[in-house]
């Protein structure tokens, strides 16, 4: 059984692409290349009365935490926007040590220079050790990883929880692996042979272990579900309700989520017994109040101009990792390729990537040797990398729970960051929801989005606020950075036009990314600034933000000269040489 996975394996961890919360694709596969996974697992029937006993509660409350009144703790929980829905749900520990953690755990924590806990390890802890069944909702980033054990949707969501668990198993002398497909089965099946207190794993390796006899659950008393709502996302439904019938009834279950969809909330109804439900901020859907969002709304053609002058913004920062999400593995690779062919030190990432190479790209891009990361939805969650200050969606997602996660990979723990996002035309079903989200978080609304809104009302999704014909504008000339004729627009398809230049300016690579000043309405300098920041968060705009429309004057007599977040004005790009590819090491067969 040793050697690489097949291709099976990487289209099970991939859910099959199912669409959205399983869909038509949920059922069975008739027809499909390798059938239905999970479809040779019977589902067991379990007596209990012959089942090991075990214990589920560990709690014991600490004295400080008896003490505290039940108006201190009511007050706690407002101040940290917990809302707790059941009964007997204990009380929320505001320090580690009243958690009663052993002494190993504690010391494993002390070197990583936590100060407090954070929302959902305060409430969430005190739940998981008292045995109880538990829903935990929180934004990313805020640490449900170290409170929890985890089946997980995505190979790098499964490493991630496999590296924080690791340390704490060695304090506690416990064992645990991590299987996933894209990896040789060969060390995972011998990890499990020899035995593990711990197993991290995504669906469709763990079925694969499952229907071939390598491994079975019989055991299991502990079930985490981690990022549930990705792997519904994913069309994973089907493989974990398989997962699920071959763990005890009497388990204990957990299930920790970004959001709440309904579709998340049936599976917590037949996965979880008389469950504590615990939310951290607003109940509908909201992101990180961490993260400065900025809108611009614009046309598919402009983005390759635009996102370029951005670029060029963010490198001049001292911090400057960078995240592009992009809809398509094939626009993931064709971003990679114009960007590193004029020097920009990007690389990308996607499911079709072989588990080897996206490795070393995430290592590459954590400790910045490759500060731009271009990807697919593959990296919205669990990507943990503390010091990314920038997310730009160059493509707005399907939906607004994975624009939440996106931009959810900046502002990690207490940091801060910003969000580009370019919305077009095409995006219009999603503007409301976008809305929604920028409102909950408190930030600024591009008047151009609430003109989206006007025309999605009157059945119009171009022509009013600069939205002008697609047609006309697709191949206009002029300072869009527009194609003069049809055949600029072949040219430029397949790569030979010299509009490129335009697009992808060359720049010469000394080891520092120089920029331009921008100034007097330009994109990013006006808003990394902590100080405009701070002036944005109080809710008092300076006239800089959004180039230089004033939250007071949304409607106002200036809208004709409001840029929609980036100056459009010609840039001419210096003219230099062509610039040479950067001096790092590539793996054999990665696309230059």
């Amino acid at each position: 059984m040793s050697g690489y996975s097949s291709d099976r394996d990487r289209g099970r961890d991939r859910g099959f692409g199912a669409p959205r919360f399983g869909g038509s694709r949920a059922g069975p596969l008739s027809g499909k290349k390798f059938g239905n996974p999970g479809e040779k697992l019977v589902k067991k029937k379990w007596n209990l009365d012959e089942l090991p006993k075990f214990e589920k509660n560990f709690y014991q409350e600490h004295p400080d935490l008896a003490r505290r009144t039940a108006q201190e703790v009511e007050t706690y929980r407002r101040s940290k926007e917990i809302t707790v829905r059941g009964h007997n749900c204990p009380k929320p520990v505001l320090n580690f040590y009243e958690a009663n953690f052993p002494a190993n755990v504690m010391d494993v924590i002390a070197r990583q220079n936590f100060t407090e806990p954070t929302a959902i390890q305060a409430q969430g802890w005190p739940v998981a050790l008292s045995g109880l069944d538990m829903v935990g909702v929180a934004q990313t980033g805020s640490g449900k990883t170290l409170s929890c054990l985890v089946l997980a949707p995505t190979r790098e969501l499964a490493q991630q929880v496999q590296q924080v668990a690791a340390e704490y198993c060695r304090a506690c002398r416990l064992k645990s692996t991590c299987i996933y497909g894209g990896a040789p089965k060969g060390p995972q099946i011998r990890d499990l042979e020899r035995g593990v207190e711990i197993c991290i794993a995504t669906p469709g390796r763990l079925i694969d272990f499952l229907e071939c006899g390598k491994t079975n659950l019989r055991r299991t008393t502990y079930l985490v579900l981690d990022e549930a709502d990705r792997m519904l996302d994913m069309g994973f439904e089907p493989q974990i309700r398989k997962i699920v019938d071959q763990i005890r009834p009497d388990r204990q279950t957990l299930m920790w989520s970004a959001t709440w969809p309904k579709e998340v909330r049936q599976l917590a109804e037949d996965f979880l017994k008389d469950y504590i439900h615990i939310n951290i901020g607003a109940l509908e859907l909201s992101a990180n109040h961490n993260i400065l969002q900025i809108v611009d709304v614009c046309h598919d053609v402009e983005k390759d101009e635009k996102l370029i002058r951005l670029m060029e913004e963010i490198m001049s920062e001292k911090e400057n990792k960078t995240i592009v999400f992009v809809e398509t593995k094939r626009r993931c690779d064709e971003l990679t390729r114009k960007m590193r062919r004029d020097g920009w030190p990007a690389m990308g990432i996607h499911g079709d990537k072989s588990q080897q190479e996206r490795d070393w790209v995430l290592n590459e891009f954590k400790h910045g040797k490759a500060p731009i990361l271009i990807a697919t939805d593959v990296a919205s969650r669990g990507l943990d990398v503390e010091d990314v200050k920038f997310v730009i969606n160059y493509d707005y997602p399907n939906s607004s729970e994975d624009y939440i996660h996106r931009i959810g990979r900046t502002a990690r723990s207490t940091k801060t960051g910003t969000a580009y996002t370019f919305f077009t035309p095409n995006n219009i079903k999603q503007v409301s929801d976008l809305i929604s989200v920028l409102r909950e978080a408190n930030q600024a609304i591009n008047p151009k989005l609430l003109q989206l809104v006007e025309d999605r009302g009157s059945g119009r999704s171009r022509g009013r606020g600069g939205m002008k014909d697609d047609r006309r504008d697709r191949y206009s000339a002029g300072k869009r950075g527009g194609f003069n004729t049809f055949r600029d627009r072949e040219n430029y398809d397949r790569g030979y036009s010299s509009l490129l230049k335009r697009d992808f300016g060359a720049k010469t690579q000394n080891g520092v990314y120089s920029a331009a000043n921008y100034t007097n309405g330009s994109f990013g300098s006006n808003f990394v600034s902590a100080g405009i920041q701070t002036s944005f968060r109080t809710g008092n705009p300076t006239g800089t933000y959004q180039n230089g429309y004033d939250s007071t004057q949304q409607y106002g007599s200036n809208v004709p000269n409001m840029h929609n977040g980036m100056n459009q004005q010609a840039y001419a790009y210096p003219a230099t040489a062509a610039a040479p590819m950067i001096g790092y090491p590539m793996p054999t067969g990665y696309s230059q």
